[in-house]
């Protein structure tokens, strides 16, 4: 007796080992299951069931189950129903609905997990892929990766393992879904706080970020604790820190500069590698007027006006890039003459007018 006692107790613990569940809520989906059962059987016997209450009492050391009933809102009348030889019968029908309840609940504390985990860094395998969308397996779940949230010049192959930003844990027709990031601005953060320790000790944290995915991403850092370079320490000696992320990121360019209260001189910063810039900026339209010398002008642009399109993004101001008088003088964004970047809820975007040079 004591052999069939320690069994029982055991195969619950063992089954919550597994599962990573508390063995009361293993027990909550049995009982849950012999009630359906129960009430199954009753039916087909011809008796009422829809007028009554039930409960199940389970012996966690031996497994022994009994159902007790009683009429709705009279629990003083509660009784032992349980029929000779049901817990059989129960252990047959309900063995179904037993597995279901478990796979719910495992799913549940899966979630659960995860749901702490929102925001941070995870590693994942390319599963499989769903049209545009991506499978990414987790471990014990999997995650989705949407079009959007892919880097549109990254070549993924199954059985890859990347890292992701856990975005969100969102709700959908199939259950709850986590959903995956790559593309976004926040993921080349994290990656950085995974790199520089001046980062996880708040001595160094990001200020603003720009990002075009797959292509380049704008920075700017802040140091808290007087005597930490923040540009440095995420730089690394000889660049050994923004160079795992730059793997990462599968050669993405990434400029690092120092934040500033002075949005002057953060424009500046944020144009570069162009030198010798100055900056005339309205605060009331958020417009900087930037004249650069000739032979910076082309740097301040970028490549399609990318530059530009970014610092216009990281500083959220309108940027009109023009050449210092007795040089060319235009203002140019994208490559486009007489064109203007600027911000449109951080994000931004191109106004392009279609001019004739004077």
């Amino acid at each position: 007796m004591q052999q069939a006692r320690t069994e029982f107790a055991q195969a619950l613990r063992a089954i919550a080992a597994e599962r990573g569940l508390e063995a009361d809520v293993i027990l909550e989906t049995i009982k849950e299951a012999i009630i359906a059962a129960y009430r199954r059987d009753a039916r087909e016997r011809g008796e009422e069931t829809e007028e009554f209450e039930f409960d199940v009492e389970i012996n966690p050391t031996n497994g022994e189950a009994k159902v007790f009933s009683w009429p709705l809102e009279k629990p003083e009348k509660r009784k032992d129903v349980t029929p000779p030889g049901f817990g059989r019968i129960a252990a047959q029908t309900a063995k179904q609905v037993i597995h279901q309840k478990i796979r719910e609940a495992e799913k549940g504390a899966i979630m659960g997990e995860f749901e702490g985990r929102v925001g941070t860094l995870i590693s994942g395998m390319i599963l499989r892929f769903d049209g545009p969308d991506v499978r990414i397996d987790l471990g014990r779940t999997e995650g989705i990766m949407p079009k959007e949230d892919r880097v549109p010049t990254e070549r993924l192959n199954p059985n890859q393992r990347l890292s992701f930003l856990l975005k969100e844990i969102r709700e959908t027709p199939k259950g709850k879904q986590i959903f995956l990031s790559r593309a976004s601005a926040e993921f080349v953060k994290k990656l950085f706080e995974r790199e520089v320790p001046e980062m996880a000790s708040k001595s160094v944290e990001v200020k603003l970020i720009a990002r075009e995915a797959g292509v380049r991403t704008k920075m700017a850092v802040f140091s808290n604790q007087s005597g930490v370079d923040p540009v440095g320490s995420c730089v690394g000696q000889k660049g050994v820190r923004v160079q795992a992320v730059t793997n990462e990121l599968g050669g993405e360019r990434v400029d690092i500069i120092q934040y500033t209260d002075d949005t002057e001189d953060l424009i500046k910063a944020s144009l570069a590698p162009a030198e010798g810039l100055s900056v005339k900026l309205s605060e009331k339209t958020k417009t900087a007027i930037v004249k650069a010398p000739e032979d910076q002008l082309s740097l301040a642009i970028g490549r399609d006006g990318q530059n530009a399109r970014l610092a216009a993004k990281l500083t959220n101001c309108k940027i009109e890039i023009k050449g210092i008088p007795g040089s060319s003088s235009v203002k140019v964004v994208e490559g486009k003459e007489e064109a203007v970047a600027e911000p449109e809820n951080g994000i931004e975007k191109a106004k392009k007018k279609s001019t004739k040079r004077s």
